[in-house]
């Protein structure tokens, strides 16, 4: 087994609950994005500290489009919503406690210039996010707005998968290198990581609109 998959069982919790639903709410995206700046940080620290030049590209590839359509997503979206940047600052709207967590969860990975613990973070957080596009896409209505549909859109397809399958399999080969002490606090880290990606994820849920 790999290491991505000998610590998922426990990732998966009550994703099966939250996953289902388009969750792209007003709230929602004021949260995510407060990650997108550290996030940034810690994608630059993986490409910093992989082995080869090999590895680094499609970490390179990922970061121009993060920083480049997703960044354009989330300003037309707020825009759309009529969130204005005041509310989308921490001072007018606070981290949620998940929120805060996986911020200072990256924090603390991207500055441990340790590549297993910054991959153990990144594969929660890609990965999470390819398995609830995957099973939102089939339920999709056709006239979502832009906001939710571009949402999913942006975490599955060809080239997500294959930024996924970039990070896990980064992860392994670093695996094949750790002591058991080390495989032990990747461990720790990935189900941290997805404890709060199911925490972000609930509270999403509880601030939807009523129906």
């Amino acid at each position: 087994l790999t290491i991505a998959f000998q610590v998922s069982p426990a990732a998966s919790l009550s994703w099966s609950v939250n996953l289902g639903i388009v969750l792209c709410t007003r709230d929602y995206l004021i949260q995510h994005h407060g990650f997108l700046d550290q996030f940034v940080v810690l994608l630059a620290s993986l490409i910093a500290v992989a082995p080869s030049l090999k590895d680094r590209l499609p970490g390179c590839k990922f970061l121009a489009l993060v920083t480049g359509e997703e960044n354009t997503y989330f300003e037309r979206s707020l825009n759309a919503l009529e969130v204005s940047p005041e509310q989308r600052s921490v001072e007018v709207t606070p981290h949620a406690p998940a929120t805060q967590g996986f911020l200072t969860l990256m924090a603390e990975a991207a500055k441990s210039g340790d590549l297993g613990q910054m991959l153990s973070v990144l594969v929660v957080a890609e990965w999470s996010y390819l398995s609830w596009a995957d099973r939102v896409e089939p339920m999709r209505a056709a006239d979502l707005p832009f906001w939710c549909g571009e949402w999913i859109d942006l975490h599955r397809g060809d080239y997500f998968t294959s930024v996924v399958e970039y990070l896990r399999g980064l992860l392994d080969r670093a695996g094949e290198q750790m002591t058991a002490e080390q495989k032990a606090a990747c461990r720790a880290t990935f189900l941290r990581a997805a404890q709060l990606e199911v925490d972000f994820f609930d509270h999403a849920w509880a601030l939807r609109p009523a129906s």
